[in-house]
């Protein structure tokens, strides 16, 4: 069997629980026609780069897929069809990760706080020409 990731976009509105549901319902499209799914992984609500069908937020939700081409045709057809659904995405992948994905990751490093020291640089203004902005002499007036 081939080994997928498939991430769909629900509506902003939508409940964490619809959201839920909804990842269930792709769940259960996989199991029926003899497919697994591995993991699923709950994003949260994000921003868009751009609005879609007037929605500028969406809960991101991606599963790890290992079924035939057959399901992942099924389950995009089914996807398709459901109006909470805004966009999806299904790719082949070589092998699924087994921990949590580059986006849960990216979480976790936001919650660690400041990096620490920058190195030798100095505060901004000791940094050339880019300090606080210098005001021009005004010509005497009728000159």
């Amino acid at each position: 069997m081939a080994l997928y990731e498939h991430v769909f976009l629900a509506r902003q509105d939508l409940a964490q629980a619809q959201v839920d549901a909804l990842a269930e319902t792709a769940t259960k499209i996989v199991e029926d026609m003899q497919g697994k799914v591995t993991k699923v992984e709950t994003w949260g609500l994000r921003s868009l780069a751009y609005k879609i069908a007037k929605n500028r937020k969406a809960h991101y939700v991606m599963l790890n897929i290992d079924a035939p081409a057959g399901v992942v045709a099924e389950l995009e057809r089914q996807t398709q069809i459901n109006e909470d659904v805004i966009r999806y995405m299904t790719i082949k992948v070589d092998e699924l990760e087994t921990g949590p994905s580059v986006m849960m990751r990216k979480q976790e490093r936001s919650e660690r706080g400041d990096r620490g020291p920058r190195g030798d640089r100095g505060p901004r203004e000791d940094r050339g020409d880019r300090g606080p902005r210098r005001e021009r002499e005004e010509a005497p007036a009728g000159e």
